[in-house]
């Protein structure tokens, strides 16, 4: 179940958010950031936060925001996150899904990626799948803990 985020499901969401972040492989997030920090990233300052539930358990989040303001408000953002062991049984597609219903239905005619580290293949491709096209790359972009410095995408979709 995909529904609205509540401050006790980013309790129960926060182990998950905090080892995405300290392992410094897909999020430009400070790998110190506080709990309370992260909660007003994640839940506070976008437009709306969701989070995917299965058996009471938190499985993943996204969040949905304007990428930019004024003439270039009508293409929204996400983040995604989900837990370890749910990778790779379809949450961050519903997930990603979810998002562009959310995003027409909140006016958005677009979505932009601004940062897919290119060594996240799995990202990468699901997202291709999904319809969106790589429309830059920034070089040496993110500082990934084990590869060092490796490219980042910017991707890019109308809805």
């Amino acid at each position: 179940m995909i529904r609205d985020m509540s401050e006790t499901d980013f309790e129960l969401f926060w182990p998950t958010f905090q080892s995405i972040i300290q392992a410094q492989e897909t999020y430009a997030f400070e790998p110190t950031i506080s709990k309370e920090e992260a909660y007003e990233l994640w839940c506070v300052q976008p437009l709306k936060t969701f989070v995917y539930i299965e058996n009471g358990t938190v499985l993943g989040s996204y969040y949905l925001k304007a990428n930019a303001m004024g003439p270039s408000s009508h293409v929204s953002n996400c983040g995604y996150m989900v837990c370890e062991q749910a990778r790779g049984k379809g949450v961050a597609k519903k997930l990603c899904i979810h998002s562009q219903s959310v995003a027409k239905q909140e006016g958005f005619k677009a979505m932009q990626f601004n940062s897919v580290v290119s060594t996240n293949e799995t990202a990468v491709s699901l997202w291709q799948k999904l319809g969106f096209e790589i429309v830059g790359v920034l070089p040496k972009a993110y500082k990934h803990l084990r590869f060092g410095y490796v490219d980042s995408y910017v991707m890019y979709k109308w809805l």
